[in-house]
């Protein structure tokens, strides 16, 4: 039996964290390739991007490969498309360099050793492998259906602890710092002087299986003003903390400890503080370790790549399953094999919950959705340029976008899973 009586912890990291910057640069890549796609007629479906990004002082690089329109191609004062030292066309790293800068502004650097304006870019992307593009476009050609890009298993997860069906430590975990980087960038008060580099941290108290308050908070935030000692950030802080819980109905115990900037000063922060790299911040990104994580990373990647459509179908799906009061919980992992188009296995947890068994859901879960990558991206309808907004404050339990994002946060299978549940009865 699960225990019902614990104190969890989760932490967040804000988007001017040094990994979240990569992060960010890199799904701005795919953003770009995708949006040039659309101009250049080419079809969005040919799209591959599979994109690293390394910061550090005053230095990103940008490496990877990818499957662009031409219009992102090199070519020589003749007009001609210029090859690589593989013979493969040669990528232009003029418009990669901008979506970089421009990533970096929004985020709000601007210091000594890490300007956007100043920043050296280094775009070391090629064109894709036709060893590992035939994996995909091959078994497309054979199946009229489009195999996944790797290996792996992929998790998904949904619980009613908070209205978002999210774990409630990383939920309020995101909320404290999206508060902060909302109040910085609104330049309120000496809100103001706080820097993009921030990382928070919240234990919950559940009692009875359920969160009841918050009983360790820890922050630690870049701060402008070198003058300022944690008793300041704290004073600048903390209203913003209380709000951020408060409102999402967490409350904070009588003895919370509270652990604001507990080194002391933090002043140089970002990529300058320390390196930063694509995909270190993957349990930030999903549940906080409330749930298993396959291992992939998502930022960076199109989404032929299951580390990324199938994690965020199997989100879909709990979602949805935990929406149509079928469980109170549900883990599901998915399961793939390179250039192959169905799942390998479809396994779903209901942790006790269930109103019905876990076989039932799974065969359920089935004929709801056509789980291939083709049939993700097409019933999400991933193939579009929404993945910049994903990379900090998490992936899941998010608002979907009118312009497509987060349609994975979408509650629109419930009738479908049901009716399944009822045919397979």
């Amino acid at each position: 039996m699960a225990r019902r009586n614990y104190l969890f912890t989760s932490e967040s990291v804000s988007e001017g964290h040094p990994d979240k910057v990569c992060d960010r640069i890199s799904d701005e890549i795919v953003d770009l390739v995708y949006r040039e796609a659309k101009k250049d007629g080419m079809d969005p479906w040919k799209v591959r991007v599979a994109c690293e990004t390394l910061a550090t002082t005053n230095r990103v690089i940008i490496a990877g490969e990818v499957r662009v329109p031409e219009r992102l191609l090199k070519r020589d004062k003749a007009g001609e498309i210029v090859l690589d030292s593989s013979g493969n066309p040669a990528i232009n790293p003029t418009k990669f360099r901008s979506a970089a800068r421009r990533a970096i502004r929004s985020i709000g650097y601007e210091q000594d050793g890490f300007h956007w304006k100043t920043v050296k870019i280094d775009v070391l992307l090629h064109s894709q492998s036709p060893d590992i593009g035939q994996g995909v476009d091959s078994a497309a050609d054979r199946q009229g259906e489009e195999g996944a890009g790797d290996q792996g298993i992929m998790f998904g997860y949904a619980c009613r602890e908070t209205p978002d069906l999210m774990p409630a430590p990383i939920y309020y975990a995101h909320r404290i710092l999206q508060a902060l980087a909302d109040a910085r960038k609104e330049g309120k008060g000496d809100a103001a002087k706080l820097g993009p580099d921030a990382k928070s941290q919240v234990t919950v108290r559940y009692v009875d299986g359920q969160p009841t308050e918050a009983t360790e908070i820890v922050l630690s935030t870049q701060h402008l003003d070198p003058s300022w000692d944690n008793k300041k950030v704290r004073e600048v802080v903390e209203p913003y903390i209380r709000e951020a819980l408060s409102s999402g109905g967490l409350a904070i115990s009588d003895d919370c400890r509270w652990h604001i900037n507990p080194t002391g000063k933090f002043v140089i922060g970002g990529p300058d503080g320390d390196a930063g790299l694509t995909g270190r911040k993957i349990i930030v990104d999903t549940y906080g370790g409330s749930a298993p994580h396959g291992g992939g990373a998502f930022s960076g990647k199109d989404t032929t790549k299951v580390d990324r459509s199938a994690a965020y179908a199997a989100r879909y799906l709990a979602k949805n399953v935990v929406a149509a009061g079928l469980a109170e919980r549900c883990t599901i992992q998915l399961s793939y094999a390179i250039g192959l188009a169905q799942p390998l296995s479809v396994y779903v947890d209901l942790h006790g919950t269930g109103t019905t068994s876990e076989e039932e859901v799974e065969l359920a879960i089935r004929q709801a959705m056509d789980l291939s990558p083709s049939g993700i991206r097409r019933h999400l309808d991933l193939n579009r340029p929404v993945y910049a907004k994903t990379a900090a404050y998490g992936h899941f339990g998010r608002k979907p976008g009118r312009d497509g994002s987060f349609s994975w946060e979408r509650m629109d299978l419930v009738k479908t899973l049901k009716r399944a549940l009822v045919a397979a009865a």
